[in-house]
């Protein structure tokens, strides 16, 4: 088969979950954690070739962003104190919206078990319209009218009606922008109780996802596994700005592990309560989202689902530019747009089939308010549309309420070329009062005075001009403290700066690395159609857990010194490779190997002994070429690590007609 008719082989057919699961799981791709004792929903080991592709596919994400794109890495710690996640909002609002089952306890997640019955019910009402057809056009050859109509009945009590199909496609077209009520009021509405029994389930209610732990012996610090690696680089931010020589914009990047505890884990790696996360905070001024390097991609071509086409009930993607998308500004900037482009390009990279990949546009009512634009990187799987990366502009949320709640500058100041003025408000203290009034909390209320932001003294400005006095509370002082004119103030003046000083807005690429490994695995499986029982993954070979299969002929002693030379050469060309010998057929051997991904075969045989060559053969096509074992080797270097083709790489080599591979 050709590249082409393999690569439609693989789009077009029908995932079988049961067979894909059969082949991660006995070959070790994957597996439960604590299996022994039974195991945790939500919880998995990585094997062998698991962990080799999955190293493989972090490896082209740094290369790709990280070195590429000149990023500073930073490595943060997974425990993170309440009061660092309580302002930057995950305490209060991150959640997921969970109803139980009233009389077994069972817990549902509301969003995902509506979607997940519509979806049935929409399948069921496909199958019986194609049932009620077959029906219809048999009807005159059925002499027993009564049977007939009875099968018709059968089949109609489960069609639905054309509003109803309608009702419910445009559910599921905008079912991640729904709240708790909402839900409730569809599972009402609609009749979803509990799939298995049938029972109604109590009304959706809010359950936060992180995971609570104590900090040190007292238990008296309360923390967090972290839900995202985001925060650390943002509580970074004055050191990475002072490290990048305080230029901007910059770009900060951070891989590792990442903890939610999920309502009900039930799709696999998909949904998983510890993940490997990979994330950019990019950081940028507000008055300039323009990117250097967006030429570059503005022709990439792209499929996107905008919220105004799914606020109608579709889900039809836009076909369009990225440079069309961010001109329009269907997309908000073109540093968001730059970003989107990038992700797809790394996607296709790593084994991403490209007709199953969208960008979503959240919901206006999805979005937090403080987003200028937020768009969904989604992967269809057998699970249905998946999201793997997001990647929103977040405008200067994230620095301002961690320098709020710090009282610690984390702005960017930048030397004007021309001195501006601006009017600004300020505070003045009449510090000889503050020590007779507050003692020894004096220190900390001058701080509290000393850092309000512009619209916090403007509103103590007039706060003060109504009332005579202000009053507030400062962290770690009991009780409301009042100042009069006598101690502050406030007023704004017109002043020339020589320099300005901002909060960078930033813009956040998330990667959820578990799910696009599987999406990667669902886009890569296919069977051969000569031999169904012939599973593949079809990994490019930059990413496959082993580049090579060194397969001698037979364990004939005279193949052995050609089997370890041939190994010397590809562990100094650092080509993961492994080596089978076993007795089974030749074909076998590669059968299984196939299964692992590994883009490549050498076969050494009794002709290697005589002149030196090898057997070069490639896992898709099944395409074998000839020649010596340092062109063959130069050949898979060259298509694995520098994106030659396949014909491309073997010009030189021979083509060569195999011994049947026959299993």
């Amino acid at each position: 088969m050709s590249a082409a008719e393999i690569k439609m082989v693989r789009s077009t057919a029908e995932i079988n979950r049961e067979n894909l699961e059969a082949v991660l799981r006995g070959r070790f791709f994957y597996a439960p954690a604590f299996d022994l004792y039974g195991g945790v929903s939500g919880l998995y080991d990585y094997g062998p070739p698991g962990c080799a592709f999955q190293a493989n596919v972090i490896d082209v994400w740094r290369k790709h962003f990280i070195l590429e794109e000149d990023m500073l890495e930073v490595d943060c710690t997974m425990l993170t104190p309440f009061e660092v996640l309580k302002t930057s909002g995950h305490v209060d609002k991150f959640s997921d919206w969970m109803c139980r089952d009233f009389n077994t306890g069972e817990i549902f997640r509301a969003d995902h078990l509506v979607e997940e019955v519509l979806e049935a019910r929409l399948k069921g009402d496909k199958e019986a319209r194609g049932l009620l057809e077959d029906a219809n056009a048999s009807a005159q050859e059925d002499n027993n009218k009564k049977k007939r109509k009875n099968k018709v009945k059968q089949i109609k009590a489960v069609k639905l009606e054309d509003d109803v199909v309608k009702e419910y496609e445009e559910i599921l077209a905008k079912i991640d922008g729904y709240s708790g009520e909402e839900l409730g009021q569809l599972m009402e509405k609609y009749n979803v109780g509990n799939p298995v029994t049938g029972e109604s389930l109590e009304a959706p209610r809010a359950f936060n996802l992180m995971f609570e732990t104590a900090i040190g012996p007292s238990g008296q610090l309360r923390g967090f596994l972290r839900p995202e690696t985001a925060q650390g680089q943002f509580l970074n931010f004055n050191k990475l700005l002072e490290f990048n020589n305080s230029k901007t914009p910059f770009a900060s990047a951070s891989i590792g592990k990442s903890f939610r505890n999920e309502i009900s884990p039930r799709a696999g790696l998909l949904r998983v309560r510890e993940f490997l996360m990979a994330e950019i905070e990019h950081f940028l001024d507000p008055e300039d989202k323009s990117h250097p390097r967006f030429a570059e991609v503005k022709d990439t071509k792209l499929s996107f689902l905008p919220r105004e086409v799914q606020q109608a009930g579709s889900t039809e993607p836009i076909v369009m530019s990225i440079g069309e998308a961010v001109k329009t500004k269907l997309v908000d900037n073109e540093t968001l747009g730059y970003f989107i482009a990038r992700i797809a390009k790394f996607l296709l990279t790593i084994g991403v089939d490209e007709t199953k990949m969208r960008f979503r546009q959240h919901m206006a009512n999805e979005m937090a308010h403080y987003a200028a634009d937020c768009w969904d990187g989604e992967l269809k799987t057998s699970y249905g549309w998946i999201e793997c990366v997001g990647c929103a502009d977040r405008s200067a949320y994230d620095l301002t309420v961690h320098s709020n709640k710090t009282k610690q500058k984390l702005v960017v100041r930048q030397k004007l070329d021309t001195p501006v003025e601006v009017k600004k408000w300020e505070i003045d203290l009449t510090k000889k009062l503050f020590g007779p009034k507050f003692r020894k909390d004096a220190p900390k209320v001058e701080a509290y005075l000393l850092n309000l932001s512009q619209a916090e003294l403007k509103a103590k400005s007039e706060e003060l001009k109504a009332n005579e006095k202000i009053i507030f509370q400062v962290d770690g002082i009991e009780g409301n403290l009042e100042l009069d004119g006598n101690f502050i103030t406030i007023e704004e003046r017109t002043k020339t700066e020589h320099v300005r000083e901002f909060v960078p807005n930033v813009i956040e690429p998330s990667f959820g690395i578990g799910r696009i490994i599987y999406s990667v695995f669902e886009h890569s499986f296919w069977n051969r159609p000569e031999d169904t029982a012939r599973s593949v993954l079809s990994f490019p070979p930059l990413v496959a857990p082993s580049k090579v299969l060194l397969v001698p002929l037979s364990n004939h002693k005279d193949l052995a010194p050609i089997t370890a030379q041939i190994s010397k050469l590809l562990r100094a060309e650092k080509i993961p490779f492994k080596v089978d010998d076993s007795g089974v057929s030749i074909g076998k051997r590669y059968a299984r190997n196939d299964e692992l991904g590994t883009p490549f075969g050498i076969t050494i045989d009794f002709a290697s002994i005589k002149d030196g060559s090898v057997t070069l053969r490639e896992r898709d096509s099944t395409k074998q070429v000839r020649g010596s074992a340092t062109d063959i080797i130069g050949a898979i270097r060259e298509i694995t690590y520098n994106g030659v083709s396949w014909d491309e790489g073997t010009k030189d080599l021979a083509p060569f007609v195999s011994q049947s591979e026959t299993v």
